[in-house]
């Protein structure tokens, strides 16, 4: 069998949500084969779960990873703060399903730690009533921003993101973005990993940190999110890169992947019959 990725890591989809790109995420998983894919925390948001709210979208997306699944995908499913009801599951490990908290990959480039992230948060670990209070309203900027989202494509102009603007701009989240990449890397240099890959902040990035001497180098990974960023990790020929998926390239790539046949000899039938 023949894989487009030796290793996908996805994360924070946060189906169950408006927020969910799921239709986007639809979109990718069908035109992958990855080798391992990481689902790697607040898959489904079991905090904000709802079932006056699952449209058909957000099924599409467990349906394409269960088609993943049956073609020889490992999938493996790590548990983060949103999805933590399904702890209880840890260490389920059926056909090439598996349920864990972390993963340890030994890849050909050295290993890799991943984990979703939400260990190192204060305010889900001490807090947890106010993460869920902060959930609640972030769910609801990202229904006004659907809203504001659609008007503006009827308009012809661009998308907006409000909270993305908000977040890039406000320093105290800056400095716990940086505190949490900075944080992370420290303690996987200091256990022995290559790679630390992450979710649960939203921030796509790879980034190499070093020691104090300058000499043993980490690199620290997030694959982001399908809420605004809408951004994967793939690791090919031993390099990590950043997906981010582009409607446009995914129209064309689709296309490709189911090309309209024309029978002409069918045409030319009908045109002399004429």
């Amino acid at each position: 069998m023949k894989y487009t990725h030796e290793v996908v890591v996805i994360s924070d989809v946060h189906l169950g949500t408006y927020g969910a790109a799921a239709s986007e995420l639809v979109s990718y998983l069908k035109r992958i084969k990855p080798k391992i894919l990481v689902l790697n925390g607040d898959i489904i948001d079991i905090w904000q779960f709802s079932k006056k709210y699952f449209p058909e979208s957000h099924l599409k997306v467990i349906r394409e990873v269960i088609r993943l699944m049956s073609s020889g995908t490992q999938v493996h499913y790590i548990l983060g703060n949103h999805d933590e009801a399904l702890r209880r599951f840890t260490g389920f490990d059926v056909g090439n399903l598996t349920l864990d908290n972390k993963l340890v990959l030994d890849l050909p480039t050295g290993k890799a730690w991943i984990f979703h992230g939400d260990v190192f948060d204060y305010s889900v670990r001490q807090s947890k009533w106010i993460a869920k209070l902060g959930g609640k309203g972030y769910d609801l900027l990202i229904l006004i921003n659907t809203v504001i989202n659609w008007t503006l494509l009827k308009l012809g102009k661009e998308r907006v993101s409000i909270s993305k603007r908000v977040k890039d701009k406000v320093k105290g989240v800056i400095a716990y973005v940086n505190n949490f990449e900075q944080n992370v890397a420290e303690i996987a240099r200091e256990k022995g990993y290559k790679y630390v890959v992450c979710g649960h902040i939203h921030q796509p990035a790879i980034k190499v940190f070093k020691d104090s001497e300058g000499k043993e180098e980490v690199t620290y990974l997030n694959s982001g999110d399908w809420v605004e960023n809408h951004t994967a990790l793939e690791y090919v020929d031993g390099i990590w890169s950043i997906y981010q998926f582009n409607e446009t390239e995914e129209i064309h790539a689709e296309a490709a992947l189911n090309p309209i046949n024309i029978d002409l000899s069918m045409i030319l039938e009908e045109q002399s019959m004429q």
